[in-house]
């Protein structure tokens, strides 16, 4: 009967299952930290870190430069905006 415990579970094995368990769990747990600290950390959650709107003149000159409108209409919208006369600011806007 040299080999009484062969198969069974001895103190050192209690001991060290005991130890990695709960290693395995303080790894879950700071990574559960880690993942939830890079989740608040998206862009899309803080929209004082969103770009800002175009400017309006910004948007006409992007407008004359694909050829959606022509170069009496840009002079004629840009000088409406500059003069304030547009829909943001209670005006109506020219037809």
């Amino acid at each position: 009967m040299m080999y009484q415990y062969d198969h069974g579970m001895n103190g050192w094995g209690f001991g060290l299952m005991t130890i990695g368990m709960l290693l395995f769990l303080g790894l879950v747990v700071v990574g559960g930290l880690a993942l939830l600290r890079r989740l608040d950390r998206l862009p899309e959650q803080h929209p004082a870190s969103a770009p800002a709107a175009p400017a309006p003149e910004q948007l006409l000159a992007e407008r004359y430069a694909r050829g959606e409108i022509d170069t009496d209409e840009y002079r004629h919208r840009l000088e409406t905006l500059r003069q304030g006369r547009g829909p943001a600011s209670g005006g109506t806007a020219p037809t």
